[in-house]
């Protein structure tokens, strides 16, 4: 809790900074070298480029800036829709406090995820993890261990079969990695510390789910729901060293029950019309199909100037 409050207070202080201009908007990502950082940066340039006086506001991770925006602190969010659901409903790590507030904008593209080792270990396949040195911990970032519990159950493991290194963060993980205190890191491809961490240690593989069966996905299922099974060809990222099946999950831009409908029909109009230039910012982007934007939304409703822009166009 006292993490949520620090993270509250300094959004607040960022906001109020701001506030004389009301066409200003903020979109509350996670750090710098994080796939959400990224992603936030691309929709605010797409935002930019529509009229919209736009910045990005970063924090550690989702689960420190989800109640600031519930709260109506700062406009919109970049995170995972599992995330959202949790928060909403105040499972999992919010133990009971709930995030009623909290409202989709739109869908991006997935977020696919893996498990970094370096390309010239032994390490083939996550069975072979078992009794080394992995990250663990994410004590800033909650989401991060079902993710990697979510991972080890498609090889039949749990966290326990191997040597713990806690760290706070993704982007921390990274850097333990490249250290060397650990043999393994995961992150999101196409996030700019992935592509650090490669050019650092001379190469990475990319691990991907060991089991492609409908059970294997069941036991990723259990701790992380909205998770599926999705193919990259050889060279699609860095580590990417044949096509390999990975876990992925949607993602969403998230705003809050009191967001004016006309920011948010912009907001959304912006991403829509505006694709290319999200490309440009983050290639990654050219896995957004403008026609996916309205996906199931999960637990928390569609914010009205959303569905207003939805119907608009004709996604139903």
């Amino acid at each position: 809790m006292k993490t949520l409050l620090t993270a509250a207070a300094v959004f607040l202080g960022a906001t109020l900074a701001t506030s004389a201009s009301a066409q200003n908007v903020g979109i509350a990502t996670s750090n710098p070298g994080s796939l959400f950082h990224n992603i936030g940066t691309a929709v605010a340039n797409a935002a930019n480029a529509a009229g919209l006086n736009t910045t990005i506001q970063p924090a550690t991770s989702p689960n420190q800036f989800i109640p600031f925006i519930d709260q109506g602190g700062i406009e919109f969010g970049v995170a995972n829709l599992q995330e959202v659901d949790y928060a909403v409903n105040g499972d999992a790590w919010w133990e009971g406090r709930t995030n009623p507030n909290l409202r989709v904008v739109a869908h991006l593209m997935p977020l696919v995820e893996a498990i970094f080792v370096r390309a010239d270990s032994d390490i083939m396949k996550v069975s072979d993890l078992k009794g080394q040195p992995m990250t663990d911990g994410y004590t800033a970032q909650n989401t991060i261990l079902p993710q990697l519990a979510a991972f080890y159950a498609t090889a039949g493991m749990t966290r326990d079969d191997v040597e713990k290194v806690s760290v706070a963060s993704v982007v921390a993980g990274a850097d333990a990695f490249m250290a060397g205190d650990t043999v393994g890191f995961i992150f999101a491809h196409g996030a700019g510390k992935v592509r650090e961490a490669d050019a650092a240690v001379g190469g990475l593989r990319a691990l991907g789910v060991e089991d492609e069966s409908d059970a294997a996905l069941a036991a990723a299922r259990a701790h992380w729901p909205t998770a599926f099974f999705t193919t990259l060809p050889a060279g699609a990222m860095p580590g990417v060293l044949e096509d390999t099946v990975y876990i992925a999950f949607p993602q969403v831009v998230f705003t809050h029950a009191g967001a004016s409908d006309d920011v948010v029909y912009a907001m959304t109009k912006a991403m829509y019309e505006n694709a290319q230039v999200m490309s440009d910012t983050f290639p990654p982007f050219r896995a957004f199909k403008p026609a996916d934007m309205k996906g199931e939304q999960g637990v928390a409703e569609y914010h009205p100037g959303a569905l207003r822009f939805f119907e608009e166009v004709g996604l139903n």
